[in-house]
């Protein structure tokens, strides 16, 4: 195992990591709309029902992110690759540009996703270069489909494997195995 490495070396790594892609939305103070991809997203909590994402310590949007702040995660099907490609770009006009999204009710929502968070800023950590940002989920909404995914640098699909069972991994959660 090697105990020295390069920043490329760890990005890369981390990459080995398969995750889905979302699109965070949120309004700064001033009322101007925000959307950033990410695919640091996790849950966190079920009670209460708590998520979390990280958000670089650099990005101008940072200050729609800010405790009690409204924000929406929106986990993007497979058909909406150029969206998470439009929002991953570092551009103040991302929402003059495109017309998937409604500004009412704020903060904006993307439609087509195959899941949508409706959140308040719990809580915002540092962590690094990053700040770790805990939603709590106020409401939710899902739609059949395909998930993006993104690996190793790359966009592409998901593939169950249908001779497996399907596993509720919270089943039994207050059993205190895990």
């Amino acid at each position: 195992m090697s105990t020295s490495f390069t920043q490329r070396q760890l990005r890369d790594a981390f990459g080995e990591f398969a995750t889905g892609v979302t699109v965070i939305t949120g309004v700064r103070p001033d009322g101007e709309p925000v959307g950033i991809t990410a695919n640091s997203f996790s849950s966190v909590s079920l009670e209460p029902p708590l998520l979390l994402w990280c958000l670089s310590n650099n990005s101008s949007g940072a200050v729609a992110f800010g405790p009690g702040a409204a924000f929406a995660v929106h986990v993007l099907s497979h058909e909406q690759r150029e969206m998470a490609v439009h929002f991953a770009r570092r551009s103040a006009d991302k929402f003059e540009v495109d017309q998937h999204w409604r500004a009412n009710p704020h903060p904006p929502h993307i439609e087509g996703a195959l899941c949508r968070f409706d959140c308040r800023v719990h809580s915002v950590h540092p962590g690094g270069d990053h700040l770790i940002v805990i939603g709590e989920v106020l409401a939710l909404k899902r739609t059949p489909g395909s998930p993006l995914a993104f690996y190793a640098g790359h966009f592409g699909t998901y593939s169950m494997d249908r001779g497996l069972p399907k596993i509720d991994v919270w089943d039994g959660a207050n059993d205190g195995w895990f």
